[in-house]
């Protein structure tokens, strides 16, 4: 079954800390770039990062220096540790493919609040 499953989402004050997880079926994640994507109220889905089958990594401007992205090939799995949290990262955190996307799973909600 293809799926997308994504976690770790939350509540944090502003300059915290969150660790987001992904799996996916192995249809989805072997072979493939993966990447994360954020929707915020109101706004269209936009990239976060995107990390290759050999690692290479992209990170859209906003997330410089504090989000990491990794992936363990040999669980499916990818992450996305986040760091120094700003209420602008508000917003429903998904997974997919970044070309041939799958099904989009349901997210993970990240609300950054004081």
């Amino acid at each position: 079954q293809v799926q997308l499953v994504e976690s770790g989402g939350g509540l944090v004050q502003p300059g915290g800390s969150l660790r987001l997880s992904c799996v996916a079926s192995g249809s989805i994640f072997s072979g493939y770039s993966m990447a994360w994507y954020r929707q915020a109220p109101g706004k269209q889905r936009e990239l976060v990062a995107t990390i290759s089958t050999g690692g290479n990594i992209y990170y859209t401007d906003s997330v410089k220096g504090r989000f990491t992205i990794s992936r363990d090939n040999a669980k499916n799995t990818m992450y996305l540790q986040m760091n120094s949290l700003s209420p602008e990262d508000t917003a429903v955190y998904y997974c997919n493919r970044i070309i041939f996307q799958a099904p989009w799973g349901q997210g993970t909600q990240v609300t950054v609040s004081s």
